[in-house]
């Protein structure tokens, strides 16, 4: 029994995790940045943003990928911590979904959409058909996977010692929320685990009693998924995870309390006991969102106390555009130009995260450099579509020029976090490959990175104050930067011959020194504009 349980179990746990991990993917792949975009919308009151974590996880099938989401756009500053935490409540509750498919016992038709999945992956080049194809075979995979387990487990109805454990957690409910919490901390999965509970009630080996503990622990377990993305991350982030957790077991309390009303309440809404454990984890979720609800702001404020700190927040839409003056072209202009500072200061904060990642070899970091480069073409398009407007009404010489000027300041700083990207991205495979640099080539790159930043900073500082002498002290150094970048190759090329370079590690340097040297170039760009703008005005 004993090797035969251990493989039955250990193949359905995979095939189960591997097919909710290709259905999350691929219904991932169908909604594409649309979750971001609902995120940014929908979490305007509580209630919305917990609807919206709901109905964003039930789609993708997955709390922790709505966690990790929620917790990258707060690390952007894209969300606020009420936002966040009313996402991460919401997706406790979307979450449930999966139990409720798996209680419905849909094994029988595993293999006919493994098949099915398989022939639209395979025989159709749409993406449409493919995605649609791997959803399929995901589902299928699961309950392929449930099936598997379900069988492995039923010698345990007579296994004595099994059964003991489970008698014990019908009296001491304690030990199951313990026992269910690190195991679902493990596998990172409240889905699985709540699967695996439903594969024993299938079997007839575990009963409502017995189960609902363990559905409890389940619920804390898996806020470690949240907890693990909050490490490194902004105060913010690690707010969210705080809260997921302080909130989540806070809720197990409560529910333990009332643990005997909650298992006749649970027992009236099915005769069928894997349709009942599917009902409590719902039913434990939704009350769970529906106590806290007026107690909301109290709790955000509790969490901020808990762990103090500044929240940094940036919108990704645009702050000043106000169409109310767009007939005035000169306020008009004025709006546009407060936004465009904006947007070079967001790229300039970019820069400067890119460098410490680089530096520390922070991994996490980057995820906030990728968002923020969405803000800054987000605000791009915004700001253009923003001056068409305004150029469609009558404009002096000086405004059109003007316009024209705002413009091509737009683009220069889209281009910049565009280059501000590929850095990131040169960053990222450093780290990931652990590639070596000796202390010569840092310290280069971190000169480099110093004069580049000096330079997109007085550019943007020269727009945001108007000052001639900033915009002037950027034009007159424009070669520098080109020079710096043919030393710091000549340095590399040294440094190779000599043995002292990692190859690898080089063609990196020289991509990053080449991404450096064109962002000094819009800099330059940048500051030649507002210098042809300041010097019409005297």
């Amino acid at each position: 029994m004993g090797t035969e349980l251990i493989f039955g179990m250990l193949g359905g746990l995979g095939l189960f995790l591997y097919g909710i991990n290709l259905l999350s993917e691929s219904l991932q792949k169908i909604t594409g940045d649309k979750i971001q975009r609902i995120l940014e919308l929908l979490t305007n009151n509580p209630l919305m943003g917990m609807i919206s974590g709901a109905l964003i996880t039930s789609i993708i099938q997955s709390s922790s990928a709505t966690s990790v989401i929620t917790i990258g756009l707060v690390n952007a500053g894209l969300l606020n911590l009420k936002q966040a935490i009313s996402v991460v409540v919401g997706a406790n509750i979307g979450t449930t979904i999966t139990a409720q498919i798996v209680s419905f016992r849909l094994e029988k038709y595993a293999l006919p959409a493994i098949g099915l999945g398989v022939i639209l992956n395979l025989l159709f080049q749409k993406r449409k058909y493919k995605y649609l194809g791997q959803v399929l075979l995901g589902f299928g995979i699961l309950f392929l996977g449930l099936y598997t387990m379900s069988t492995a487990v039923s010698p345990l109805r007579s296994y004595t010692p099994f059964l003991d454990l489970l008698v014990n957690i019908s009296y001491n409910p304690l030990l199951g929320v313990v026992v269910a919490t690190l195991f679902t901390a493990i596998i990172q999965s409240s889905s699985v685990t709540t699967a695996i509970i439903i594969a024993l009630a299938i079997q007839g080996i575990i009963t409502t009693e017995s189960a609902l503990p363990l559905i409890l622990g389940a619920n804390i377990g898996t806020c470690f998924t949240a907890v693990l993305a909050g490490v490194g991350s902004s105060v913010t982030g690690k707010r969210v995870a705080l809260s997921h957790l302080i909130f989540n077991i806070g809720g197990v309390l409560i529910f333990l309390l009332f643990l005997k009303r909650f298992t006749t309440l649970v027992t009236l809404t099915s005769p069928s006991i894997p349709r009942q454990i599917a009902n409590a984890h719902t039913i434990f979720n939704v009350i769970n969102a529906i106590i806290l609800l007026p107690f909301f702001s109290p709790f955000v404020k509790f969490i901020t106390k808990i762990l103090p700190g500044e929240e940094i927040v940036i919108k990704k839409g645009p702050l000043y555009l106000s169409k109310e003056v767009i007939n005035s072209p000169s306020l008009a202009l004025a709006q546009a130009t407060k936004e465009l500072v904006r947007m070079g200061e967001i790229a300039v904060s970019m820069l400067n995260d890119v460098l410490l990642s680089f530096m520390q070899n922070d991994i996490n970091l980057l995820k906030k450099i990728y968002l923020k480069e969405e803000v800054v073409n987000t605000l791009q398009k915004e700001i253009t579509k923003y001056l068409v407007l305004v150029s469609q009404k009558s404009l002096t010489e000086s405004q059109s020029e003007k316009l024209k000027d705002l413009m091509n300041i737009a683009h220069n700083i889209e281009r910049v976090g565009d280059h501000t990207e590929n850095l990131a991205e040169l960053t990222e495979e450093k780290i990931s490959e652990n590639l070596p640099f000796s202390d010569q080539a840092l310290n280069e790159l971190k000169f480099m990175f110093s004069k580049v930043q000096t330079s997109l900073l007085k550019s943007i500082t020269a727009l945001k104050n108007g000052d001639l002498n900033l915009a002037l002290e950027v034009t007159a150094k424009e070669d520098e930067i080109d020079k710096i970048e043919q030393e710091l190759r000549d340095h590399h090329i040294d440094r190779l011959n000599q043995g002292i370079c990692y190859p690898e590690s080089g063609v990196i340097f020289l991509d990053m020194i080449s991404n450096l040297e064109r962002i000094g170039d819009h800099a330059n760009n940048i500051s030649l504009m507002v210098k042809d703008e300041l010097s019409k005005e005297t």
